[in-house]
């Protein structure tokens, strides 16, 4: 097998291996709080929504750990040591207590920035600019099927079940790290490239990044306070907080909803499927399809807004406001219509697709805006995406379904506009070099 063979093989790997993990982890984030609420234990205390904002403000911070560690034990030990912490969260689960839930959930926010600061290197070195973004779309995807098989085992799994009895819990929660530990096994197989056969010297030139962290994390807070950065943050914002709506407090809600009978909980993963959908066909359609951006980005950004408007309205109609909130035994209170989970799954595919619309654009734009500080870059906006994310699990301890709603509607509109703001600022600075070279 030649070095492009052997490039492709490692990238597919590196995929399913996330694949796995993901389809154990995504699952776990879906059914958690809805678990929670059924343990029945008097000594635990915990909140699925305040684990995850652990998990996102620890990550955010320790984005600044993560490329020493890297750097010192290498991108496949650091997935694999990443992994099994995940397998450690999830196994939790089976017997838990609240101490070892939110110390879990430390933890976890520490591997996660190391996990995805391994995957960027080894998918940088496997990979040259000609094969970056098909290297990037082959993992993308393999990734976002893990949103398929993890709630599809939840929906027969729980099945016409009204209360999550200890023995249900504990046999999904035993199947879902089974299956993230086949996932960081996988990282194994990846094979190591040898130094004539890597790709532009990447490993050469990450261990020359690696060696300056100082000197990055300067860089990543100078470009923090550009015009340019300022601008998209607020659309990186917008992506934080609904990434924690439809991970998290969405599939809580539609398992809250006493009038969708007794597949209440098992429709939580048939949301979580119905999310993966509009995830794979936004960035089929608008990430690998749309070469050369000959589209545009604020088409497909306007795109992701009013899709999300209209499932937001119609979530509103159709989802009693304390849902999010909700004890065991669910909402018993009206909805603005008759509730029906057609409409509810409509709208898990709509918040996917628009998801998907605006991850596509804005890692697009900040790839291009900061095409030799990409790293940096990168690092500032998981920091933003990831902090909001934080911000948003610890509100939706407390606030009802329709603030929810009202606080992601006003940042994704002012989010929308200052992106289109940033991509007339992208679409001059070309104008004006192309000028300059006539």
């Amino acid at each position: 097998m030649g070095p492009e063979g052997k490039t492709l093989l490692n990238i597919i790997i590196l995929g399913f291996g996330f694949m796995f993990m993901f389809t154990a982890f995504q699952t776990c984030g879906n059914i958690e709080q809805t678990v929670i609420k059924s343990f029945n234990s008097t000594e635990f205390h915990g909140s699925g929504y305040t684990s995850m904002a652990i998990i996102y403000g620890v990550f955010s911070a320790s984005n600044l750990i993560a490329p020493s560690v890297v750097a010192v034990i290498g991108p496949q030990l650091s997935m694999f040591l990443s992994g099994l912490v995940y397998s450690g969260y999830i196994a939790m689960f089976i017997h838990p207590f609240t101490w070892s839930f939110y110390t879990a959930s430390v933890v976890v926010g520490i591997a996660a920035a190391i996990l995805w600061t391994a995957q960027g290197n080894l998918l940088t070195i496997n990979s040259t600019d000609a094969t970056i973004g098909r290297n990037s779309g082959i993992f993308w995807a393999l990734l976002q099927f893990s949103l398929f098989f993890g709630n599809m085992y939840i929906y027969f799994a729980w099945h016409g079940h009204v209360h999550i009895l200890d023995k249900d819990r504990q046999t999904v929660f035993i199947s879902l790290t089974v299956i993230s530990l086949v996932g960081s096994v996988l990282f194994f197989l990846i094979r190591k490239l040898e130094p004539e056969a890597t790709p532009c010297e990447a490993s050469e030139s990450l261990l020359q990044t690696e060696s300056t962290e100082s000197a990055s994390i300067v860089k990543a807070l100078q470009l923090s306070v550009t015009k340019e950065m300022l601008l998209l943050s607020i659309s990186i914002a917008y992506t934080g907080l609904e990434l924690t709506f439809y991970s998290g407090v969405y599939g809580t809600c539609i398992g809250a909803m006493t009038q969708f009978g007794d597949d209440a909980k098992s429709l939580i993963g048939l949301s979580g499927i119905f999310i993966g959908l509009g995830e794979i066909l936004g960035g089929g359609v608008f990430g690998m399809l749309n070469k050369g951006n000959r589209f545009g980005r604020n088409p497909v950004v306007l795109l992701g807004l009013i899709t999300h408007f209209v499932a937001f309205y119609l979530i509103f109609l159709n989802i009693a406001s304390d849902a999010p909130i909700a004890p065991e035994e669910g909402t018993h209170l009206q909805a603005y219509i008759t509730p029906r989970y057609t409409v509810a799954l409509l709208c898990s595919f709509l918040l996917g697709l628009g998801d998907s619309c605006f991850n596509t654009q804005l890692l697009s734009i900040v790839g291009f805006m900061f095409r030799e500080d990409s790293a940096p870059a990168f690092a500032v906006f998981k920091f933003v995406q990831s902090i909001t994310a934080a911000l948003a699990f610890f509100y939706s301890n407390y606030l009802l379904l329709h603030w929810q709603l009202l606080i992601m509607v006003v940042v994704g509109f002012l989010g929308t506009l200052s992106f289109f703001v940033a991509d007339w600022v992208v679409v001059s600075s070309r104008r004006d070099t192309d000028y300059d070279s006539i």
